[in-house]
């Protein structure tokens, strides 16, 4: 299984911004420095049914992936919450998966007590878990 170490204080910001906001699901980008996850980029979720779905706002995301090229940053991850589900790819995450090279992370925010944070690479409809060391 590819293990993939993710930074603590980039976990913390994804998580918190899960936490803020537990009726919806949030989601954003993940920049790479010298392919390395570094940072977080949250994007605001502009899908009709937020509790269920994630759509990033396209304005902001093309504005993100931007400041990302010229700051010598590539995309290393795209994560999203799942307020009521499992941290597990739905179908409709499969299906609109488009960067197949990012590393997908999905926060559940469904476990008593716990959040559960888990990462896959979405490839051809299919969810290929990976390990993430924090």
């Amino acid at each position: 299984m590819e293990e993939v170490i993710l930074p603590r204080q980039l976990v913390n910001q994804i998580l918190h911004q899960a936490q803020t906001s537990p009726e919806v699901e949030v989601c954003g980008l993940i920049a790479a420095r010298d392919g390395r996850p570094a940072r977080a980029i949250p994007i605001a979720n502009v899908s009709p049914q937020p509790q269920r779905l994630f759509a990033m706002d396209p304005a902001r995301h093309i504005a993100a992936q931007r400041r990302m090229r010229e700051q010598g940053e590539t995309l290393y991850g795209i994560y999203h919450s799942h307020p009521h589900s499992p941290a597990e790819p739905s179908v409709t995450d499969l299906r609109e998966a488009g960067y197949p090279e990012a590393l997908y992370i999905i926060v559940s925010l469904n476990i008593r007590g716990v959040l559960e944070m888990r990462g896959f690479r979405l490839r051809d409809e299919t969810a290929v878990p990976v390990h993430l060391e924090i």
